[in-house]
């Protein structure tokens, strides 16, 4: 609250909680904004509505009033979303710490008192004990409520310094038990210095307590821009931490200062992804309802490239991006010559970047339709919900564009249009379990669509992640969801990938492995500093040896050669990209596993003359 009220030019001489007297409309706009953004449970603006905390601007006699005006704001903008949109939510008096001494506990519990009475007179779901530094303060507040409103619940969340305790030195796992003791529903951490801190308190919490936990983090830690305090972490990193905090054993989250209404709506999508995910993986066929579904046909009947993928055929492919305006004619002549050479697909991107380019399934019927070659459709979840996600599956099927590779998608604000929104209502896993159903003929309310779609379904491996441990965890939830072969992302060290595909060995599927010729040393640093592909010292040495762009290309194209040559003992196929349009390139990898063809020349020809168009 105190974030948006500074956003919207609330001086912080200011008492915040006084605004529930005097500007009543602008609190329960901003309730009504996160509420509308899929918040689930929002808290009073009384996080300092206690006589300590108020005595600095001479409201100490307000206490009682404030915080009730703060309660019947909350219950105001709840009640409206209810009404208007049918949205349900809890609210939560939420207190704040004191500042105060051990030496001070009665005074403490006293304080505490007087405001809990007014939040539980006024009507609270339950109390939110929120950014306690010391245990004493958090144990004084729950006496108070389990004295005055014991039927009620109470959440106690600490706050940690960058060592990891409270500032009074109080671990995480004595904090939990010791608020077990004291009567707390659930217990958390929330505030500290962004996501990561939190994260690690809970988990460490975990360990000492079966009570729920919350994990509820800054977005990120302030910077401070021109005399303002500006929190940068971005709705999407918030969206990552929520699904990590559920996963780490989390059952309440959200955010504290610098989390805006477009944070918790990222969030809340990612909430639902997680939710399908674990839908899928505790029943992994319990939405295929016997009397509806259908049982698709062989995988090697669906496509070609599933044809390729159940007979254990080496498969190829090559990556043509959809052009930035409408004109395809140099992406079909490349899919044509690279058609000759003997590629057995052509895989086309969805936005990728998050750029604004021709749709993928277009472009994908445009290929197949003139070229007849097989394409593998990348399929994002960032720009549809979940109608819109069916209703292009749908389409995609009837138009014979069966190969899916389902993917998250890359953020917006890493794109050409920051300005643009993300929907994430599920991500690649529940896209999976989405597509998996419809194979089975039912729609994601289980209803019967007729008859299976018959896709053949892809899904993304991240063999270069820092965190192992996370990436055959969610490879396992792709796979279970209904994955039928991977596509790494660009592999440039061998080991990564080794080391990978033995992690995965009990649940894997036919592997295709990324490859990218680079075109220059910038091309390798932008892909290790920007997109985060793991890029050994070696490679960026042999690039930045090279002083012209031919021999730059030349190199890129010999290292390529060589992971493939590494690699294709432990894969099923690969898939070669062609930056910069250059599918040349992309051929002259593939050459030692190519068919050869007649002559190809003719191809090459059409596809330099329709370079020269564009």
């Amino acid at each position: 609250m105190g974030t948006m009220f500074y956003a919207r030019g609330v001086f912080i001489n200011r008492s915040y909680d006084e605004l529930n007297l005097v500007e009543p409309l602008l609190v329960r706009e901003l309730h009504e904004d996160y509420l509308l953004s899929g918040a689930e449970l929002v808290e009073t603006n009384t996080f300092g509505a206690n006589s300590v905390r108020l005595r600095r601007f001479e409201l100490q006699g307000k206490v009682a009033e404030v915080n009730t005006a703060g309660v019947q704001l909350a219950r105001e903008a709840v009640d409206h979303v209810r009404e208007k949109h049918a949205i349900e939510a809890w609210v939560a008096g939420s207190i704040g710490s004191l500042g105060l001494k051990p030496d001070d506990a009665d005074d403490a519990e006293a304080v505490y008192a007087e405001q809990v009475e007014a939040l539980h007179c006024a009507g609270v779901d339950l109390f939110f004990i929120e950014t306690v530094t010391s245990i004493f303060e958090a144990e004084a507040a729950l006496h108070a409520v389990r004295r005055i409103a014991p039927a009620v619940p109470a959440v106690v969340t600490v706050t940690v310094t960058d060592a990891g305790n409270m500032a009074d030195g109080t671990t995480p796992e004595d904090a939990a038990r010791r608020l077990e003791a004291a009567g707390a529903a659930a217990v958390g951490c929330n505030c500290s210095d962004g996501p990561n801190l939190v994260l690690q308190t809970v988990e460490r919490m975990r360990r000492e307590t079966e009570l729920p936990l919350v994990a509820m983090p800054n977005a990120g830690v302030p910077n401070c821009v021109d005399g303002r305090s500006i929190y940068l972490s971005s709705p999407e990193y918030l969206a990552s931490f929520a699904r990590k905090a559920l996963r780490g054993g989390a059952l309440i989250v959200g955010g504290c200062c610098g989390t805006t209404p477009a944070h918790i709506k990222a969030m809340r999508s990612s909430v639902r992804a997680v939710q399908a995910q674990a839908d899928g993986m505790e029943t992994p066929q319990a939405r295929v309802q016997a009397a509806a579904a259908v049982e698709p046909v062989p995988l090697a009947e669906r496509t070609v490239i599933g044809r390729h993928i159940a007979d254990r055929t080496f498969v190829t492919m090559v990556e043509i991006v959809p052009p930035r305006g409408i004109d395809s004619r140099q992406e079909i002549a490349g899919a044509r010559m690279l058609q000759a050479l003997g590629v057995h697909a052509i895989n086309v991107p969805d936005s990728p970047r998050a750029s604004a380019r021709m749709s993928a399934g277009a472009l994908c019927l445009q290929i197949e339709r003139e070229v007849g070659i097989d394409t593998v459709l990348h399929f994002t979840c960032r720009d549809r919900n979940l109608l819109g996600i069916q209703g292009d599956l749908l389409g995609f099927s009837s138009l014979k564009l069966r190969n899916v590779l389902c993917l998250t998608g890359d953020p917006p604000k890493m794109g050409s249009n920051p300005d643009a929104t993300a929907v994430f209502d599920v991500d690649a896993v529940g896209l999976l379990r989405i597509a998996r159903d419809m194979n089975h003929a039912l729609d994601v309310g289980g209803q019967s669509i007729g008859q299976s779609t018959g896709f053949v379904l892809a899904c993304a491996a991240n063999p270069g992640v820092p965190d192992m441990d996370a990436e055959v965890r969610r490879f396992a939830a792709k796979v279970e969801s209904g994955a039928e072969f991977a596509i790494t992302q660009p592999v440039f060290d061998l080991r990564l990938l080794e080391t990978f595909l033995r992690r995965v060995e009990t649940f894997r599927i036919p592997v295709v492995a990324g490859i990218w010729p680079l075109t220059s040393v910038k091309n390798a640093l932008f892909m290790r500093n920007d997109l985060r592909v793991s890029m050994p010292d070696t490679i960026v040495e042999r690039m930045s040896r090279q002083t012209t762009p031919e021999g730059s290309r030349a190199e890129g194209v010999a290292i390529a050669q060589e992971m493939l040559a590494e690699s294709k003992p432990h894969i099923q196929g690969v898939q070669v990209s062609a930056p910069f349009g250059r599918y040349e390139l992309a051929a002259q990898v593939l050459d030692s596993v190519l068919e050869p063809v007649p002559d190809p020349s003719r191809q090459v020809e059409q596809l330099m003359q329709a370079q020269e168009v564009a």
